[in-house]
């Protein structure tokens, strides 16, 4: 890669009604509402107890740009926070400074042993990165993207400078950020429209592939591979004691530390969802148990699919995952649009031994594969929480 590279922020214009324009904003809002009301009873729990409160983001966006520079640079900071991560593992750090943000990554949230060589983590910087040049457009704004080189873990993966006075684009993926939601339930089975799929592949930039499946007897094969995968990587000591950090036993653990994915949101299924902490402990002689368990609703998950699609790259580079990641977060933003469930699913990925196959399956041997995508349709989860931007921020000269 060269030293730097620079791209001024470019997405699909809309040019919505202003009717439609106030039912976004209506939708904006109820998001909101509706994660508050979700939150109020365990924060009045925590406040019978005396407790104090972590600092959590709602997820709402104001929906036109603020007046100040300093609550500007914490709108984009927000829209970057309602990004997806692996186990909701929110690995990132922000620097604002005037009319720029460095985006980095937080090295105290990285999955070293799931996560080796970072590409997941890289892959969820580049999805917050891609918020916050929606929400910039949307505010009629334009972004201009610096992407650093590899090799300073340290150091910053991008920066984001921006400039006014643009027409407001992006505005339907903008208003699908605070709906968008990581859907772990059983699908209909209902295939995906030729048309929807275009729309999707359309997100994704001239140096990524997007794949698809849609045949029933290639997604079961696809399905096997996953029970597969998913039960190797929980029979992994090193690797499943890094996920069980990520397992929140509860929504008072899950509010306390404001990250990670509670065992009501993994929608396990049978005694796995009621002994959990036993069943996905690598101490725990209940290990196998847990392993089979949760290879067996993997292949479930798949098998519910009305497709399945697959993120891959020519070859595995740091920058090439982190446009991925962006590439992703517009397809589930317009997944979410379309009124699309999708939920990644990467232990054929994670695993590194499975990823061959998984190539093969898709047709596109030799490729990297960065992202697994099982879509459908589903009852929308309620949001996972985020930690607030007072929490992965610092600012200067706002």
């Amino acid at each position: 890669m060269s030293p730097s590279r620079q791209a001024a922020g470019q997405g699909p214009t809309a040019n919505p009604t202003g009717s439609s324009l106030d039912r976004r904003r209506f939708l904006i809002v109820l998001g909101g509402a509706a994660a508050h009301a979700a939150l109020a009873p365990h924060a009045a729990w925590s406040r019978k107890l005396g407790l104090p409160l972590p600092a959590l983001q709602p997820w709402t966006l104001p929906a036109d740009p603020p007046a100040s520079a300093l609550e500007l640079a914490r709108a984009l900071v927000g829209a970057a926070i309602l990004a997806p991560s692996n186990w909701n593992s929110q690995p990132w750090r922000m620097e604002v400074d005037g009319g720029s943000i460095r985006l980095l990554a937080d090295p105290t949230r990285a999955l070293p042993v799931t996560d080796p060589d970072r590409s997941g983590m890289l892959v969820s910087l580049g999805a917050a990165l891609e918020n916050m040049l929606v929400t910039m457009r949307a505010y009629g704004l334009r972004p201009t993207v610096r992407y650093f080189p590899a090799g300073d873990s340290r150091g910053p993966v991008a920066e984001v400078t921006w400039t006014g006075d643009e027409a407001r684009r992006d505005r339907q993926l903008f208003a699908a950020i605070p709906n968008r939601r990581t859907n772990r339930r059983s699908y209909d089975g209902r295939g995906i429209f030729m048309q929807n799929r275009a729309a999707l592949a359309a997100q994704m930039s001239e140096d990524l592939r997007l794949h698809w499946i849609g045949d029933r007897d290639q997604i079961r094969n696809v399905a096997d591979l996953l029970q597969d995968a998913t039960r190797a990587q929980v029979l992994d000591a090193a690797s499943e004691r890094e996920r069980l950090a990520w397992m929140r036993f509860g929504d008072d653990q899950a509010r306390e530390r404001g990250d990670g994915v509670t065992v009501d949101d993994l929608e396990l299924g049978g005694p796995a969802r009621w002994f959990a902490r036993r069943y996905f402990n690598p101490r725990s002689r209940f290990i196998g148990l847990g392993a089979g368990s949760a290879g067996k609703q993997a292949r479930e998950a798949i098998g519910s699919s009305g497709a399945l699609a697959l993120l891959a790259a020519p070859r595995r580079t740091e920058f090439s995952c982190l446009t991925g990641g962006q590439a992703y977060e517009r397809f589930a933003l317009k997944a979410t649009q379309l009124g699309i469930a999708h939920q990644p699913m990467n232990a054929a990925i994670e695993v590194e031994r499975f990823r061959p196959d998984l190539a093969r399956s898709f047709g596109a041997p030799g490729e990297h594969p960065l992202m697994l995508v099982r879509l459908g349709h589903a009852k929308r989860p309620r949001p996972s929480l985020r930690r607030a931007v007072a929490l992965v921020a610092s600012f200067r000269n706002t």
